[in-house]
């Protein structure tokens, strides 16, 4: 999740994580662009720069230090995808996001003007959004908080040709884990009246396993099973705390407001009709976006104490191991987390823009497990149109290619780093990547180039 403190109320989100605060306000200067037509000041950009390939820490918030849409496309094989037509035309993803009621640039904005301006910097075709209010009634459909613009960017990056259908809920969704699974349940049986692809950042979570009780599992579950019964593939970030669970007010999680912490994963995305995804840091070429390689994502790219920190991952308490993980390498008796993993680290994110009107323009990083489920959710939109048909439930699939000699070539495994993470003064030992399948990537981040035709065969149901 993208975290951002709030003031009183959850409409007026900060856009900006407890890290980024943190770093202060001396450098905010330097790490956020204000762009008129679309346009960085080169100075601004060059000290950005500068600072960025020193070695440091920080997020990257300029078009100089963050990455562009196409820098992910060709790091990642979609490049290649997109050159012949496969954009992900004729395929919905579904985003779950809080409603807002009012606009307060940056941290509120309007995502019709978000995308458009992001059209225009990055040279993509203009989206095909809609917004469903059903569960929310929004009086005011189109604004978006930070969460809701990484969302959209990153799909329509990822996959420009595919509709993007916004299911809005409550402000109030997040509040407690029974709020939280209520809206999950809701936007999952909506999500599935559009077909396709649903992509859960935020909205859609449930916390901690430590958090639900059995009723609220299984209410989750079944409509998890509807889902996978009507073809929809459900994408689901791992989790921004390392080995730690999200709190069971996901509401904190965002704001930056404290809890304690309890070692475990997450829900929806422990759920084995679940595609899991983590996060990684990403190294490729600024100028051409040719992958050079990639760590899992964790300290000290986060900020110890806080809910962003590192790659969510580890063994389920819930739920046995799937038939598809049985025989992985690295895999317990239990469900492993995550399945896949993308660049999730703030210090290496794509740039986003949100509109502040009049024109003006801020740019600002992607980062954690929002912004690798989105990225995978464009990834099976491109997937489903190359097949033909929705793919649907795609994990049993993932871990065949994943067990085939073509592995290495679908898939960029990652094995070096690991999602410990801490809460001063405790240190919650996490894993560490590794050859294969581990509980902080999965199976890795794609090429999908080789990936997307390999799944496109598999049939998975």
């Amino acid at each position: 999740m993208i975290k951002f403190r709030m003031d009183a109320r959850p409409s007026a989100a900060l856009y900006r994580r407890p890290r980024a605060v943190a770093a202060g306000m001396a450098v905010a200067a330097v790490l956020a662009a204000m762009c008129g037509a679309g346009q960085v000041a080169a100075s601004t950009a060059a000290a950005a720069a500068a600072d960025h390939l020193a070695g440091g820490t920080a997020d990257c918030d300029s078009l100089a230090t963050c990455y562009s849409p196409r820098d992910l496309q060709v790091a990642y094989g979609i490049k290649p995808l997109l050159d012949r037509g496969i954009d992900g035309r004729g395929q919905t993803v579904v985003l779950p996001e809080l409603a807002e009621p009012r606009l307060l640039p940056p941290q509120v904005s309007d995502l019709r003007q978000d995308l458009a301006q992001f059209d225009r910097l990055f040279g993509l075709p203009a989206v095909r959004l809609r917004v469903v209010t059903k569960l929310a009634g929004a009086a005011s459909p189109w604004l978006a908080n930070g969460e809701e613009v990484l969302d959209a960017e990153m799909v329509h990056a990822i996959a420009p040709g595919a509709a993007i259908a916004v299911v809005l809920v409550k402000p109030t969704a997040l509040n407690s884990t029974r709020s939280s699974v209520a809206a999950a349940v809701a936007s999952l049986r909506l999500g599935m009246s559009e077909v396709g692809i649903i992509s859960i950042s935020a909205v859609g979570q449930a916390g901690g396993e430590h958090c639900d009780t059995r009723a609220q599992i299984t209410r989750l579950n079944t409509a998890l099973q509807a889902a996978a019964r009507h073809h929809v593939t459900v994408v689901a970030a791992s989790g921004d705390i390392g080995v730690v669970g999200e709190p069971c007010h996901l509401i904190k999680a965002l704001t930056g407001g404290t809890f304690p912490p309890v070692k475990g994963v997450n829900l929806p995305a422990s759920d084995p009709l679940v595609l899991a995804a983590g996060g990684t840091s990403l190294t490729a070429s600024h100028k051409t976006g040719a992958y050079m390689s990639e760590t899992a994502w964790g300290l000290p790219y986060g900020t110890p104490g806080s809910a962003f920190q590192a790659s969510g991952g580890g063994f389920s308490r819930l739920f046995a191991r799937p038939g598809y993980q049985d025989g992985v390498p690295g895999t317990r008796n239990t469900r492993g987390v995550p399945d896949v993993s993308a660049d999730a680290s703030g210090h290496t994110g794509m740039a986003l823009a949100i509109s502040l009107g009049g024109g003006k323009t801020y740019i600002r990083n992607s980062g954690g497990t929002s912004a690798s489920a989105p990225l995978w959710a464009a990834i099976i939109a491109l997937a489903d149109q190359y097949a033909g048909r929705h793919l649907g439930f795609v994990n049993p699939a993932l871990y065949r290619i994943a067990r085939s000699d073509r592995y290495h070539q679908a898939f960029h495994d990652i094995t070096t780093g690991n999602n410990t993470v801490t809460f001063p003064p405790t240190t919650f030992k996490g894993y560490r990547a590794a050859p294969g399948w581990d509980p902080v990537t999965g199976l890795g981040s794609p090429n999908a180039q080789v990936l997307i035709p390999l799944l496109a065969r598999y049939d998975s149901h």
